[in-house]
């Protein structure tokens, strides 16, 4: 009789470890699981951080297109040929280089349909038909992207 209990406890304690070892195997699997998700998602971050790491700088240089832009613009009306494309050549250059660092104008034009989340409205104005009812009259300031991301909305007229 006593060597029965003695088997029982012996099988409750055998059975107990294995029980205690599932366990920790399952605690182990679930921890390696979040630990690959972990490292998979810190990957993907860093490389979107390296992708947009001199986001703050391009913003800063976009001004500085748009003052290309205004005096490309002034200096078409003089006489002055050469000055023209002087200023150009530089802006181009600019432009490429920055293009180089993955910046892409976001393209927008008349006619094209409103969307509040690639547009920004400044204003709205009587569309001067009823085709242009949503639509963008007027581009005032260009739009820009890094990669997928838009670093400056565009800047619209809508018709009403």
């Amino acid at each position: 009789m006593e060597n029965e209990i003695e088997d029982k406890e012996e099988v409750s304690i055998e059975d107990q470890l294995r029980e205690d070892l599932a366990k920790e195997k399952d605690k182990f699997l679930r921890l390696f699981a979040e630990f690959e998700n972990f490292k998979k998602r810190t990957s993907k971050e860093r490389m979107e951080l390296f992708k947009t790491a001199g986001q703050e700088v391009i913003v800063s240089l976009l001004p500085v297109l748009d003052d290309f832009d205004r005096a490309l613009k002034e200096i078409s009306k003089s006489e002055d040929k050469e000055m023209f494309k002087g200023v150009e050549l530089i802006s181009n250059k600019l432009k490429e280089t920055l293009k180089g660092k993955g910046l892409e104008q976001v393209e927008v034009g008349e006619g094209d349909v409103f969307d509040a989340e690639v547009h920004d409205a400044i204003t709205q104005i009587p569309a001067p038909n009823k085709k242009m009812k949503g639509k963008i009259i007027d581009v005032v300031e260009k739009g820009f992207k890094l990669g997928e991301r838009i670093i400056r909305h565009p800047k619209v007229v809508v018709g009403n």
